[in-house]
């Protein structure tokens, strides 16, 4: 269950790190992402760098139901949208790999996801690649305070839909602040009429943080969860890409609090 959504007093410096700290690990785990290596190889370079710098991994002992999350990173291969379990799967060439961050530094948390290329990769799944990322960026311009979580919604679902690939209806962005999941629900697509008690029209407030991340499928939008209650796949087995920011809502605009450089 999401709590409620914090007003976060600026300037924050301990949201700002934690952000910084996701980011950091995002690009540095990015930096070692080749042929040959391991998913739980990653997973601990990213811990690693985490808690050297004084933070802590958000999704590590994360519970859902009875399932405990036992690693610092969701690494999602290929058809594995999101959620995927760091393990000895070794990248190929010609792989994508959706590398999923949070951090918490001080009562604050942090959120944002990249995926990136393993070697080469065909120019369909750049293209899906390319699509995501820019969907990504359209949403975060319609993360200002007056405006409506649909706009951000919108503007996603309109870019992704446009260019032949599809967005999935069952997982959605959120807000965070003292908690990885707070309200409101970030959806990737407007609801139909009888799903928008589900994921309600909020007004953007200044000083609100959200996480928005497209995740943008190449074929359907339908997904399935593997036996090990985790890892989310697309029904056909097509490839999905993520992309995730934590953007912090200003009345002049977003400010990206998970930019990578």
């Amino acid at each position: 269950m999401e709590s409620a959504a914090v007003h976060i007093p600026g300037p924050n410096h301990d949201i700002e790190k934690a952000c910084r700290i996701v980011a950091e690990t995002i690009m540095m785990v990015g930096r070692n992402i080749k042929p040959g290596i391991t998913t739980i190889e990653l997973d601990n370079l990213a811990e690693d760098n985490i808690l050297s710098s004084n933070g802590k991994p958000a999704f590590k002992g994360y519970v859902v139901g009875k399932l405990e999350f036992k690693h610092s990173l969701c690494i999602s291969v290929n058809e594995e949208v999101v959620h995927g379990v760091p393990g000895t799967r070794i990248l190929q060439e010609g792989d994508i790999v959706s590398i999923d961050c949070g951090v918490e530094y001080n009562g604050w948390y942090g959120d944002s996801a990249y995926t990136f290329p393993v070697g080469i990769i065909d120019k369909s799944v750049q293209d899906l690649l390319d699509v995501t990322k820019e969907s990504l960026n359209l949403g975060v311009r319609q993360a200002k305070s007056k405006n409506k979580v649909y706009d951000i919604a919108r503007a996603v679902q309109t870019h992704v839909e446009k260019h032949g690939y599809s967005v999935v209806r069952q997982l959605v962005g959120h807000g965070i602040g003292t908690h990885l999941h707070e309200d409101p629900a970030i959806p990737n697509f407007v609801p139909p009429l009888l799903q928008r008690s589900y994921y309600p029209n909020e007004k953007l407030r200044k000083g609100q943080a959200i996480a928005i991340e497209p995740m943008v499928n190449q074929g359907t939008y339908n997904v399935r969860t593997l036996s090990d209650g985790w890892t989310v796949v697309t029904a056909d087995k097509k490839p999905s890409a993520h992309f995730e920011h934590t953007v912090l809502i200003e009345d002049d605009g977003p400010v990206i609090l998970t930019l990578m450089d």
